[in-house]
C-alpha cells in the first residue's frame, strides 16, 4: 500500500538512535538490538507507505548511530520507496566532500532516494573528536555549507575557504542518481539560521518539541522572505516540521503510556547536557495539551495538530520521532502503524476538503 501525499505534505518518521533504559523494566538494549530495530522500523514505515525515514548522527556511547549514510545504505537494501535522509548530519565537523560522496553513493544504492539534512547538532563532542575548535562554531558551518552546495551543483569544483583546505579542479565522485541531492538545514529557533536557509535556497526543517507552535511562525516568515529576496522561487522554499510523537487510540491512553518514557528521555538527555531536571506529570500534561506542539494523543488529535501547524507554516513535510526514552519496539511499531493507517488518511481527507 502507498500513501499519497496529502496536498503535497510528506509524512515520515526519524530516529536519533538513543540508547536508554526502559523505565518500566530497567533494562537497556544493546547497540546491536537498537540498530536492528531501526532497520525494522524503516521497513515497516516503507511497507506502510510513509514517505520519509531519517536517522540522526551522534558520537556518544548512549547513541547507536554515528554514520547515517552507512545505516541508511543498509536500510536502502531493505526498503523500496521511502526517501532516506539524515536527521541531522553534523555539518560543522563533517568534511563536506566526504559527506556529499557518501550520500551520492547512498543515492545510487537506493535508486535516487537520498537526502541530506544538515545541522549543528545538540552536542559538541564531534569538535575535539575530528580536530575542530568550538571557537569556529559558526564559521565552520557557513564554510562547510557553502562547499556542500557547490559540490551538489558541479562535477568539478574549485573552492577556497578559511579553515578547510582549498580545492582546485577536484573531481567529485560519484555523482548521484538524482540531478542534485535535496539538501535541508535543521533550524532550532534562531532567526539567523532561518535567514541562512532561505538565502541559500535549501529546505528548512524546524525542530519543534514543545510550546505554542505560533512562536515558530516568524522563523517561517523570515525564511521565505530571505529566499525570495535572494531570487529563489517559492517552489524551492520547502518547510518541514520534526517533532516527538506518540499515538494511541485515545488521548488519555497515549499520555498514560508515553509519560514514563518521555520523562525518562528528558532525564537522560538533560543529564547528558549537565542538567539534573526531571519532568513532572504536570509538566508533561501541559506539554501534551491540545494547543501545544508535542504530538501526543489520539490519531484525531495528531491530525488536528498537524493541520494547525500547516495553517501557520504551509509546510510540506512532517517527520515524527516515535522511538524515544527506551520505548520497546512493539510500541514503536504500533505508532508507525497508527501514523500510516489512521493519521495519514484522515489528514488527506481533511486537507482535500479545505481546498
Amino acid at each position: 500500500m502507498s500513501t499519497t501525499k496529502p496536498n503535497g505534505i510528506e509524512i515520515g518518521i526519524y530516529s536519533l538512535a538513543d540508547i536508554g533504559p526502559d523505565p518500566l523494566t530497567g533494562k537497556t538494549i544493546s547497540p546491536k538490538q537498537r540498530m536492528d530495530e531501526i532497520v525494522k522500523a524503516a521497513k515497516l514505515a516503507d511497507e506502510a507507505g510513509l514517505d520519509v525515514f531519517g536517522v540522526g548522527e551522534h558520537h556518544r556511547l548512549d547513541y547507536a548511530v554515528s554514520s547515517p549514510a552507512v545505516v541508511l545504505s543498509a536500510i536502502a537494501q531493505a526498503t523500496k520507496n521511502i526517501k532516506l535522509t539524515s536527521a541531522t548530519s553534523v555539518l560543522s565537523t563533517l568534511d563536506p566532500v566526504r559527506l556529499y560522496e557518501d550520500f551520492a553513493t547512498l543515492d545510487l544504492i537506493s535508486d535516487g532516494r537520498a537526502e541530506i539534512l544538515a545541522g549543528r547538532g545538540a552536542f559538541i563532542e564531534s569538535f575535539p573528536l575530528f580536530g575542530y575548535s568550538t571557537n569556529d562554531y559558526n564559521e565552520l558551518f557557513d564554510e562547510h555549507m557553502d562547499l556542500l552546495l557547490k559540490l551538489n551543483k558541479n562535477e568539478i569544483v574549485s573552492w577556497n575557504g578559511n579553515i578547510r583546505s582549498p580545492l582546485k579542479k577536484a573531481e567529485i565522485s560519484p555523482r548521484p542518481m538524482q540531478k542534485q541531492l535535496p539538501i535541508w538545514i535543521g533550524v532550532g529557533g534562531t532567526p539567523e539560521s532561518a535567514e541562512r536557509a532561505g538565502r541559500l535556497g535549501v529546505g528548512m526543517a524546524l525542530a519543534i518539541l514543545g510550546g505554542d507552535p505560533i512562536r515558530f511562525k516568524p522563523l517561517v516568515d523570515i525564511y521565505r522572505q530571505a529566499g525570495l529576496q535572494a531570487g529563489h522561487s517559492p517552489d524551492q522554499l520547502s518547510v518541514g516540521v520534526n517533532g516527538h510523537c506518540y499515538i494511541a487510540r485515545t488521548s488519555e491512553e497515549a499520555k498514560e503510556e508515553f509519560y514514563p518514557y518521555y520523562s525518562n528521555y528528558w532525564s537522560y538527555v538533560n543529564r547528558q547536557r549537565g542538567m539534573g531536571t526531571r519532568m513532572s506529570r504536570q509538566d508533561f500534561e501541559h506539554m501534551a495539551s491540545p494547543e501545544t506542539a508535542l504530538f501526543v494523543g489520539s490519531p484525531e488529535q495528531i491530525v488536528e495538530k498537524i493541520l494547525r501547524q500547516h495553517e501557520l507554516y504551509g509546510h510540506s513535510r512532517f517527520l515524527a520521532q516515535v522511538d524515544v526514552g527506551g520505548l520497546p519496539f512493539e510500541k514503536v511499531a504500533k505508532n508507525i502503524e497508527l501514523l500510516a493507517t489512521e493519521v495519514v488518511p484522515m489528514l488527506k481527507k481533511a486537507m482535500s476538503q479545505s481546498i
